[in-house]
């Protein structure tokens, strides 16, 4: 007999890490190769991870809710051909020093040996010296001194967990505080952490406490991840808000005469959201500017146009994409956005249909809103919210009061990339176009 390990796959080319959302196994099960061993959360995809080995399980690593980055170990299977022998301690490899942080207040190149101008950084003692990319990524962002965080995972290691837990208490642990203990770990007296000569320290905020009553609903994974990217994006990005109003009145005439046509002849609803993903399409072709993301140093204006929507499933909410929206008509809009919704609301959604958004529509007009701002898709520089299509009296130019079908465009934006010019413009010709769809001179093919 032999000890294999199973290690966190990559799935997805930006995904570093992923949460064991639920495991399908115990120790003890028989599996075969390729049988589905957990369900693991990205910040992409919910997905299993297969067995790469015939065997009996032997230990589960990590558990339910558990953090992992890609290659952890996450559970040891027991398979036939070999004598058996314990598992040895992962080592990490060599270029896992990459993943660990200098201690705060060093230069790069202060204590230590070898070649000139390495960047290896001075280790503290114990497993806390090494960081995941998760927990680096995170610390950085928010500006967080990890020497001065005490961890909760094994041996003291610090974990997602426990940044995010700072992040929210707003205790953000700076150089030459003292070290802040994470939530999970029972709190001492302030007199044993903190010398009688050191600066007083903000107290952490209280957690909030269950009342007779209350639920208290579990946060999933997906859950986390969402909240974790809007953390990110409101952090980073400054949002700006503005809305266009616009009248579709000939575009429903036009939908509502040829729906029942169109679902004998394809099988789907052709909806209003395919025609409005179709107008902004044309306009960022014409407006690449809207279809750019920050970089730091440098604004990457993409080439092509890969439409994010929003799906909500009963317990999830995904963001597939539309690959090349601007090359497809109102039908191919259609019927994509009818499979992804499929797909997303029976789990069967890959990570390869939910990278390389550029620009992001989300039909909040669906549960009735008539006006929201939305947080920005990071990376992405942009966001449309398409609202309720509602009946209001409007002025006409004759002077006349008519009841006209109007819809508001409200558009989010990251002021570092985008300023209001180059979006009222955008927002100008996406009005023009949606107004100018009609039956004698649109087409949904």
């Amino acid at each position: 007999m032999a000890i294999e390990n199973i290690k966190m796959p990559q799935l997805g080319e930006s995904v570093t890490e992923g949460t064991i959302e639920k495991w399908l196994v115990a120790p003890g099960d028989h599996v075969n190769k390729y049988d589905a061993l957990a369900e693991v959360n990205t910040d992409k995809v919910t997905a299993e991870v297969p067995s790469s080995f015939t065997g009996t399980i032997k230990e589960l690593v990590a558990a339910e809710g558990d953090t992992l980055s890609v290659g952890e170990i996450v559970c040891t299977i027991e398979t036939e051909g070999g004598d058996s022998e314990p598992v040895e301690e992962a080592k990490p490899a060599a270029d896992e020093k990459a993943n660990e942080m200098p201690a705060a207040g060093a230069k790069p190149t202060e204590g230590l040996k070898g070649e000139k101008g390495s960047s290896q950084p001075v280790k503290a003692s114990g497993s806390k010296a090494r960081y995941s990319p998760a927990v680096m990524r995170l610390a950085q962002e928010n500006d967080i001194d990890l020497t001065q965080v005490e961890g909760s995972g094994n041996e003291g290691r610090i974990t997602r967990k426990d940044i995010m837990a700072l992040i929210e208490s707003g205790n953000i642990p700076k150089a030459g505080d003292a070290p802040a203990a994470s939530s999970q770990q029972t709190e001492e007296p302030a007199q044993e952490r903190t010398a009688p000569s050191a600066p007083a320290q903000k107290a952490p905020s209280a957690p909030i406490q269950s009342a007779p009553g209350d639920v208290e609903i579990p946060v999933t994974g997906v859950r986390r991840a969402i909240a974790a990217n809007m953390l990110k994006s409101k952090h980073e990005a400054p949002h700006a808000w503005m809305m266009i109003e616009v009248d579709v009145t000939n575009l429903v005439q036009y939908r509502d005469s040829i729906k029942g046509d169109f679902k004998k002849k394809e099988g789907f609803n052709i909806t209003y959201f395919a025609f409005f993903v179709k107008a902004i399409s044309q306009a960022l072709k014409e407006f690449p500017m809207m279809n750019s993301m920050w970089a730091g140093d440098k604004i990457i204006q993409k080439k092509d146009i890969n439409i994010s929507i929003a799906v909500a499933s009963d317990n999830a909410l995904f963001v597939p994409v539309i690959k090349d929206a601007d090359e497809k008509s109102v039908k191919g809009i259609g019927k994509e956005i009818n499979e992804l919704a499929l797909k997303a609301r029976s789990g069967k959604l890959g990570s390869a249909e939910m990278q390389g958004g550029t620009f992001t529509v989300n039909n909040t007009g669906s549960f009735g809103s008539v006006q929201s701002m939305g947080i920005i898709n990071h990376p992405q520089a942009a966001i449309v919210q398409v609202e309720s299509i509602v009946k209001r009296p409007m002025i006409m130019d004759n002077g006349m009061i008519a009841a006209r079908d109007m819809v508001n465009l409200c558009l989010s934006l990251d002021h570092r990339v985008l300023d209001g010019l180059v979006c009222g413009q955008f927002l100008g010709r996406v009005k023009e176009i949606l107004e100018n769809m009609s039956k004698e001179n649109t087409s949904v093919y």
